[in-house]
Parts: structure tokens; C-alpha cells; sequence
């Protein structure tokens, strides 16, 4: 790393402390999207791995320059550390906030990491348009997130990975619903048609996923949701993620909803929508069951006060009921 033109916050400092401190593992959290949140350690050998598959694809090298408004406490923030060693780049740290580049004076940045609730602020800022290559993660994008993304003219990545597998493993440009692997990964399903993930650099060698994908090739899937959140409704499979991408887009501004399970007397499950406003109502079903037909359109909406989300992502925790 350049030092000369790197600029560390104290965090990041203490995990590149860390990282020099001989040991062969880095302590790292999982986001708690499915669980509770957990320590695991990471082998080092295999964040470098990671990094350098992302410095490949990227072509990142000592001229680059590489930004960090992230918390170095998730595995996002520290590889984009560990990409910056590779790389023998220079690397800006911002604090953490929902405003990255608000103050940026610099030049262009090569690569920059955020979660979709940064997009907001970042877009608003007038160093927006010096991104490179933009990579966003944590969370699935919003429709009007993608959309507005795609209208900039920026180079934006949605990212697919795990903290397990030293953040992704495969990149999809917004606009787009195909992922592609990074260098070093493919790609193949289980009889669940669960992602199966093999690494020939890292050494885990073969990961099963819950995320039910179309494998397209060995180095590319269309992501179509959780197993867990499978939905069987009379022995329908009901995807929630895929109901929702139809949803979304009929929602009014500001409004958050997702798609989950009821027990159902009739089904044994049923789909429900689940907002946190008012204003999503019977008459939004109806246009929903126009197009998805009675069988795969939630049949009812249940309102809450609030929506649970994760701490650092936002990622929705998705309830059952």
C-alpha cells in the first residue's frame, strides 16, 4: 500500500494492525441476515485470494486508487483493505456514513464499496461521477435504486458472496440479472437447485448455499432467492424474491414491503405482504393477482410499525407468521 497517499482511519488502522500480527486468521462477523450474528475467523490466505480475484477483474494496480467508507469490522470493509495491499495502491478511509463523498476532493476512485443504503447520499454527491467501478452489497437492490444507478452512466456491480467466502465470489452489473464468476470460482446446483460453489484458490474448496439459482453456465446464474424463504402453498413453490420484483415497483415512494409465509388451513402456507405503511392495500393485491395469476399473488397484507433490519446492511429480517 502507497503510504505516501493512503489515508486510514483509526479502525482501519487497527485491522491492518491486525492483519501484520502474525497470526494466520482475522476475526470477522457475519451480518446475522439468517441467524444471529456470529464470530468466525478467516484464513488470511484466503482474503488474499478473494483480493486478488477482485484486482484481476478490475485491473487494479499501483496507480489505482481505491476508496473505503465502510466499517472495517464486516469482511466488506476489510478486504477492500487487503484488495488495496494487493493492488500496492493508495487507499482513502472515510468514517462510516450515509453520505460517502460528501467532502471528497480527490481524483477518480478506482473501486468503491458500499451497502444500498449509502446510494442515496453517494448519488447526491457532486464526486459521484469520478467512480470508476462502483460494487454494492450487503443488501438486494430497490428497483428505483437499480433504475436511478443505470441512468447515471456509473460502472455499478450488485456483488454475490458471504462473509465465509471473503465477500464475493461473483459480480452482476446493475441493469443486468446475470452473475458472473470471479477468476478462480464456478459455479454448479444441488438437488434443491441451490448454488454450489467451488474455489480452485480458496480453502474451502466447495460451498453449498441456500440460494436457489438457474445456473446459466459454470461461471454464471440469474440469483432467484432464499430456500428458506421458499413459500409451499398447496405444493406450490412460491418464491418470495421473485413475487416481489413485480411488487416493488407498484410501491409509492418511501414505502418498504416485503414477501413471506402464513400458516394457511386451507394450503398449509400462504404468501402475505408485509409494509410498514397503510397505503398498501386490497386494491394492490388485485393488480398483483392480474399479472401473477391467484396462485402465486399474496393473499393479504399485514401492516407493522416498523420493519426489522439489520445493524450495518439494512438488510430486511425477514419474519414468518
Amino acid at each position: 500500500m502507497g503510504y505516501a497517499k493512503s489515508v486510514l482511519t483509526p479502525e482501519a488502522e487497527a485491522f491492518l494492525a491486525e492483519w501484520r500480527d502474525g497470526a494466520d486468521t482475522v476475526a470477522a462477523r457475519t451480518s446475522g441476515s439468517t441467524g444471529v450474528p456470529k464470530e468466525i475467523r478467516l484464513k488470511k490466505c484466503d482474503m488474499l485470494a478473494s483480493a486478488r480475484a477482485t484486482v484481476e477483474f478490475f485491473g487494479l494496480g499501483p496507480s489505482s486508487l481505491l476508496l473505503l467508507p465502510l466499517s472495517t469490522s464486516y469482511i466488506a470493509g476489510k478486504m477492500q483493505v487487503v484488495r488495496a495491499l494487493v493492488a500496492d495502491c493508495a487507499l482513502v478511509a472515510e468514517q462510516p456514513s450515509s453520505s460517502p463523498l460528501s467532502r471528497w476532493q480527490g481524483g477518480r476512485i478506482s473501486l468503491l464499496p458500499v451497502v444500498p443504503s449509502q446510494l442515496p447520499g453517494l448519488m447526491s454527491s457532486p464526486a459521484f461521477g469520478l467512480i470508476d467501478n462502483l460494487i454494492i452489497g450487503g443488501a438486494p437492490l430497490s428497483p428505483d435504486a437499480e433504475s436511478s444507478l443505470v441512468d447515471s452512466g456509473v460502472k455499478a456491480y450488485a456483488t454475490y458472496g458471504m462473509t465465509e467466502t471473503c465477500s464475493h465470489v461473483a459480480l452482476r452489473r446493475v441493469g443486468t440479472d446475470l452473475f458472473k464468476a470471479l477468476p478462480g470460482f464456478t459455479f454448479s446446483t444441488d438437488e434443491r437447485g441451490c448454488l454450489v460453489i467451488d474455489s480452485s484458490s480458496l480453502s474451502f474448496g466447495r460451498l453449498v448455499t441456500n440460494d436457489v439459482v438457474k445456473l446459466c453456465s459454470p461461471q454464471s446464474f440469474v440469483w432467484k432467492g432464499r430456500a428458506d424463504n421458499v413459500i409451499n402453498s398447496g405444493g406450490v413453490k412460491i418464491h418470495p424474491e421473485e413475487v416481489e420484483k413485480v411488487l416493488l415497483p407498484m410501491l409509492p415512494s418511501g414505502v418498504t414491503a416485503y414477501v413471506t409465509s402464513r400458516r394457511s388451513d386451507r394450503w398449509g402456507e400462504e404468501a402475505v405482504v408485509v409494509t410498514d405503511s397503510p397505503l398498501v392495500t386490497s386494491g394492490l393485491l388485485s393488480r398483483l393477482r392480474r399479472i401473477l395469476g391467484p396462485i402465486h399473488c399474496p393473499k393479504d397484507v399485514i401492516v407493522l410499525p416498523e420493519i426489522p433490519r439489520t445493524d450495518i446492511s439494512g438488510k430486511i429480517k425477514r419474519e414468518k407468521f
